[in-house]
């Protein structure tokens, strides 16, 4: 039995995590987060997860930015009012024009899974708006960073 509680304790996904608490403005006419809401969630953990690693500052010295091309999103359970939320943020596949990050918001108190979320992104150069490979010094930090998990 105490394996299983540890277990449970334990993210699904090993990476950096955000804290964001449900406030009034992020509910819905039925008083629970709206499912848009949860991909604004799932944007800002990544935003704060990009920052903190460094890259950036390296999207910037290079040119380029992130495209997110594919979302998939499942929904497990409703967030409400004052729910404090733990979102997970890890690279699960880095390739040189394309990354997938792995993300899990969960109940922070209770680990109980509200969303997890795959999202695949492209590079693309500023000037010309057209995709392209991750520069080299970004690939680099990327596999680093799937390295670590976080």
């Amino acid at each position: 039995m105490q394996d299983l509680k540890q277990k449970i304790k334990q993210p699904l996904v090993q990476g950096h995590q955000t804290e964001i608490r449900v406030r009034g403005f992020h509910l819905d006419v039925y008083r629970h987060v709206n499912n848009a809401r949860y991909l604004e969630f799932l944007e800002e953990a990544r935003w704060h997860y990009f920052d903190e690693a460094g890259l950036t500052p390296l999207f910037a010295a290079a040119g380029c930015g992130m495209a997110v091309i594919n979302i998939n999103i499942s929904y497990r359970r409703s967030a409400g009012f004052g729910d404090d939320l733990l979102i997970t943020t890890a690279f699960s596949k880095v390739q040189p024009r394309k990354v997938d990050v792995s993300q899990v918001i969960t109940l922070k108190n209770t680990r109980q899974i509200v969303v997890q979320a795959q999202v695949a992104f492209v590079a693309f150069d500023q000037q010309s708006n057209r995709a392209v490979s991750f520069p080299a010094v970004i690939q680099q930090r990327f596999n680093a960073l799937l390295q670590n998990n976080g």
